[in-house]
Formats: C-alpha cells, sequence, structure tokens
C-alpha cells in the first residue's frame, strides 16, 4: 500500500491548468490521461492512503482495460489483481456453497468480458480486481509521471471566481485540510471528479436527479481459511445465492483467504453488528452449524442503497463533472466505476486539444451531449437488474429432495434467463455510440440497435472502431495514434501510398496542427479485407478511438476532421488557415504498397 503523506499547506500550489477534484479512479485516470497528452493538472484528494477493506468495483470490463492499455497500465493491472482471468470466468446462480443443500441453478460463462488468453471484441478482456487495487496502480502512475501533482489530505469545498490579474485562470477552488486550513487555488479549468457528494457540482447549483432503491445492502469483508476447499461448486468470480433466509453474493478476493460479501435486500433502518455480519455470512454459504468446520471472520462491513441519479448539465463554463459526480448508478452489471473511466477518456481528449490550442469551440461542449445519453442507459439497465436480485428468486423448495425440489430449481433455472444482461452485456460495454453528436458526421446507413446483450461491431460515425486482429496477432488498435488516425483499408489504395491518397487530410491538419497519423492496414489475419468490417475504404478515429467520419473521398475526410475537432456543424466551414503540422503518415502489415 503506498501512503502519500498530507501535503503542507506551503506546497499547495497557487494556480492551476486544470484542477480536478478527487483523486478516486477517474480522476487519476483523468490526469494521466491529460498528462499523456502533455498537459499538466492538479488533483486534489482528501485520501492520504486507500482503504482495501472498501472494495467497491470489482470488475474492470474489456473497454477500461483497453483504455488501461492506451495509458500503458493494463498489463501493471494485471500483474496486481490477485485473481488471475484463469481463475475463474462465470458467474454461480445457487442455493449455497457448502454441504448437500448447495445447487447449481444457473451459470453466466466468460461473463464480465473474462476470456483466457486472446480476446476478439477489444485488444484486452475484462479482469476482476477489487477498486484500491486499481486505485493503487493508478496512483503509482501518478507519483511517477512529472506533469500531474497529486496533492493528498486537502478536499476541495468550493469553486468561485477569480478577479483582476487571475482572468487568465477565472476559478477560484477552495481547498481545505484536516485541521481546517484553507488554500484557494486559481485555475482555468476545474473538474469535478469528487463522488455522488460533488462539491464542484454543489457549486454549480446542480442536483443530482432520480431515485433510489427501497432495500439497501450491506458489503461485507471476511476472511476464511477453510471455506475455498469447503465449496462444492465450480470455481467462479461470483456465487449469487438464492436462500430463503439470506440471500445475495460471495467470491474470493484472492486466493489467500480473502473473501467479500453483498448481502441483499437489507431493511435501511437495520442495525448490522460484526456479529450479524458473521450470521449473515455463514447463512449465505449455508455454514450454519458453528461446528462445521468453516471460519468466518468479518473485517469490515459497509452498508449502502443501489441509487439511480443523474445530472442535468455535465458543464458550465470550463467546469465539468465525471464519474460519481455526475450519475450515480447500481453496481447491477459492474458499469458503475466503467462508465466513470469512460467520462474521463472522453473529455481528456477533448481537454487537451483545447488546451494545446487545435479545438474548436464546439469541442469542449460536446462532452456532456455525448457521455450523459451513456450514463441513462446505463442506469436504466442497471435499474432493471436491480429489480431481479438475488432474493426475488427465493423458494424454500430450492433445496427440497424429490420432484419438488426438482421441479423449483428448473422453474429457478428458466426465470433467472432474465439476469444473462447484468453479466453478458457486451451491447451496452462496447455498442454504445455517439451518433447524435454534433462533434461526428452522419452518413445516413443504418446502424444497430442498441441492445445490452448483443453487440454488432459498426464503424457508423460516433460508434466505437471494431475491433479486430492483423497478421502476427497485431491489434488493429496498435495502429492507432495518439491523435486523429486515418485508417484506410490497404486493399482500396490500388498501389497509392496513403498519405498520397489522403493528401487533404494531411494538409487540412496542418493549418490548425491537429494531430493526425494516416496509416494503411490490412487485411484481418483471416484475409478479410478492413473495408468489408467498416462499410467504406476509410474511417477517422478519434483520440478516444471513436469513429468520426467513414468513406471513400479523401476531400469528405478532410472536411469531416474540421467537424470532428469542432470548427464546423457541416462540411463547409474551413478550418483557420494556420501552420503548425503535427502530422505522420506510417504503414502498418501492407508495407508492399507503400513507399
Amino acid at each position: 500500500m503506498t501512503t502519500f503523506p498530507s501535503t503542507t499547506a506551503a506546497d499547495i500550489p497557487e494556480k492551476a491548468r486544470v484542477l480536478i477534484a478527487g483523486g478516486g479512479p477517474s480522476g487519476l485516470f483523468l490526469a494521466l490521461d491529460l498528462a499523456s497528452r502533455g498537459v499538466p493538472s492538479t488533483v486534489i484528494e482528501p485520501r492520504t492512503t486507500v482503504d482495501p477493506t472498501r472494495p467497491r468495483a470489482k470488475t474492470t470490463n474489456a473497454r477500461t482495460m483497453t483504455h488501461l492499455r492506451r495509458l500503458g497500465l493494463a498489463d501493471a493491472l494485471r500483474k496486481a489483481a490477485p485473481l488471475p482471468v484463469g481463475y475463474a470466468q462465470d458467474v454461480i446462480f445457487c442455493t449455497g456453497l457448502t454441504g448437500p443443500a448447495a445447487h447449481e441453478l444457473r451459470r453466466f460463462r466468460n461473463a464480465f468480458q473474462l476470456v483466457p488468453g486472446r480476446y476478439g471484441p477489444q485488444p484486452e478482456c475484462g479482469q476482476q480486481v477489487p477498486q484500491p487495487v486499481l486505485e493503487e496502480v493508478l496512483r503509482d502512475a501518478v507519483a511517477a509521471n512529472p506533469l500531474v501533482t497529486f496533492v493528498t489530505g486537502w478536499t476541495a469545498t468550493e469553486v468561485g471566481c477569480t478577479e483582476g490579474e487571475a482572468a487568465a485562470a477565472p476559478y477560484a477552488v477552495v481547498v481545505v485540510d484536516s485541521f481546517g486550513a484553507s488554500r484557494t487555488i486559481a485555475a482555468e479549468y476545474v473538474i469535478g471528479a469528487d463522488g455522488g457528494s460533488s462539491a464542484v457540482r454543489r457549486s454549480l447549483g446542480l442536483r443530482l436527479e432520480g431515485g433510489s432503491a427501497a432495500l439497501s445492502n450491506i458489503s461485507i469483508l471476511f476472511r476464511s481459511e477453510s471455506l475455498a476447499s469447503a465449496i462444492s461448486l465450480d470455481p467462479a468470480v461470483q456465487y449469487w445465492v438464492v436462500g430463503s433466509e439470506t440471500s445475495g453474493m460471495v467470491g474470493p478476493m484472492d486466493l489467500d483467504g480473502t473473501w467479500w460479501a453483498i448481502i441483499q435486500g437489507v431493511d435501511p433502518a437495520a442495525t448490522v453488528t460484526p456479529d450479524d455480519a458473521g450470521l449473515m455470512v455463514r447463512s449465505l454459504i449455508g455454514a450454519t452449524d458453528d461446528h462445521d468446520g468453516i471460519d468466518v471472520s468479518v473485517v469490515a462491513t459497509d452498508p449502502w442503497t443501489a441509487r439511480m441519479l443523474l445530472a442535468p448539465e455535465y458543464s458550465r463554463g470550463n467546469v465539468f463533472l465525471v464519474g460519481d459526480a455526475a450519475h450515480l448508478n447500481p453496481p447491477w452489471g459492474g458499469h458503475g466505476f466503467n462508465t466513470c473511466i469512460g467520462d474521463a477518456a472522453n473529455l481528456a481528449w477533448k481537454l487537451a486539444a483545447t488546451i494545446n490550442g487545435w479545438a474548436g469551440p464546439g469541442l469542449l461542449a460536446s462532452y456532456g451531449a455525448e457521455r450523459r445519453p451513456v450514463a441513462a442507459r446505463t442506469i436504466r439497465d442497471a435499474a432493471a437488474n436491480g429489480k431481479a436480485l438475488a432474493y426475488h428468486f427465493a423458494d424454500p423448495d430450492l433445496v427440497a429432495a424429490g420432484p419438488a425440489g426438482e421441479a423449483a430449481r428448473q422453474t429457478a433455472h428458466a426465470a433467472l434467463a432474465v439476469k444473462q444482461s447484468e453479466f453478458d452485456s457486451l451491447g451496452l460495454v462496447l455498442g454504445y455510440a455517439y451518433e447524435g453528436s454534433p462533434v461526428v458526421v452522419p452518413d445516413g446507413l443504418p446502424v444497430p440497435d442498441e441492445d445490452p446483450i448483443l453487440y454488432v461491431p459498426s464503424a457508423a460515425p460516433g460508434a466505437l472502431l471494431p475491433h479486430a486482429w492483423l497478421a502476427d496477432s497485431f491489434s488493429l488498435y496498435s495502429a492507432l495514434g495518439a491523435g486523429f488516425s486515418l485508417l484506410v483499408d490497404a486493399g482500396s489504395l490500388a498501389g497509392v501510398p496513403a498519405g498520397e491518397a489522403f493528401a487533404p487530410v494531411l494538409a487540412a491538419a496542418a493549418r490548425q496542427g491537429i494531430p493526425v497519423t494516416v496509416t494503411a492496414v490490412g487485411p484481418t489475419e483471416d484475409g478479410t479485407p478492413l473495408s468489408q468490417l467498416w462499410g467504406a475504404g476509410a474511417v477517422l478515429v478519434r483520440p478516444d478511438q471513436h469513429v468520426a467520419w467513414r468513406g471513400d473521398s479523401a476531400t469528405e475526410a478532410a472536411a469531416a476532421l474540421s467537424v470532428a475537432v469542432g470548427w464546423a456543424s457541416g462540411f463547409h466551414t474551413e478550418i483557420p488557415e494556420e501552420t503548425a503540422p503535427s502530422i505522420e503518415t506510417r504503414s502498418t502489415r501492407v508495407d508492399a504498397v507503400l513507399p
């Protein structure tokens, strides 16, 4: 565990180009993403250490792992994760974990994109890892990055306006330490990544809107040296126990005897002592006899209530909300933290483009227009899953012997099919699109229907670039540059170098200093032309790996670039004449067709 000493008052900076209130996953990721684009930031975080007894999120999905790959952190997280992907990939619904009354009711395979070996839909599969471990990896990366100033032991409490000489940094952010000392930091941009009770959001006069679940839950971290060997079911990353007395979830935190449990359907007015929590765990796993040899030692408890809340706006002026400051959704499906990282990844490149001088006035404004609908969709799906929790399927006959028990278990197996979208949610994880965004260029072609389960790869403008493996197990995503990437199907070039065929794009980018790479790629490892996957000969891909345009015309691609960076709302607005070239052309797996 890395401890950051509380920052002294003398070391609090007076000014910050970008001030990020909150050093949780979304705040730290945003700072690192900005740093990868040359933009410094100051992160204000009240915690000096990360509490390992509050694991919270445990699922890092394939999309978030791919974001971490882009920052060079995916391998570090997998190395730090206590559970390797190869340990287990399934979620099992059951009546208990131990003894003759432990019956499997249904299982969902490769849940949360846990697929050992090479994964197809993204260059990275999912990873089960407790949130504190993820935060430690991010903290280590921040500590090693000279562009991130990490202020710990202080809390951002208020955002106001500066005056006079600080006009270039128009926001005054008040930060306070645990002893009540305060300092004010002048900032040009302020990011509220400070959670559901965000002070930044309150300073904007915004309130989260929505509702909460009627019943609460209690998370329990416990130790048991004997539980693993006592389980009579196959290994799983999560066991959902459908019990008539106690229902909920349980799973291994590591391979050394640390476990987590979530007891579902708890009276929010109830007080749960550690002894009560221990009895709940024993009931959940099916170890109701104190003399059965299964030890349970409660480490920590954390009561919580699922909330479905969304901010009406994601920004005002140059103040932006990301993560839980902008939305809170139930954990069913593991989408909450992952949606927060998606916010940070969307905002980071747009903020960097603005600060580095090549964004148009419409780019930053597109952040909320793109991300808020994603959060709303995620909240809807998670809320629907929250209406089918373990206790909703409870039936005393599930543990009965004979025909009555068998019939009850068959009925439960069929009824539990409704839970598929919670664990097999690739349509939600990868199928979201920004097709209505003002900074993508629609082409009028049909787009896949939204479905939480089914993911139909599409290069429709606004969609996530469909992933493919090229020859020699080379990921198509490895052909993407840090800025915009114009990917051209090598088979469509007819021997013409990609940079020559799309010279108007390079010229348009050079005038404004937009970082662009033009890359000939393909075919896939099985010989399929990428144009068949894309529905066009070329795609313009944004820094966040979403498609901004697809087509075959170099002139249209150049015009699309001005839309994608917020300078134009259509093909007829020219990028301002400036000379600040940041251009590169290259070949990927198609050297024969390039000079």
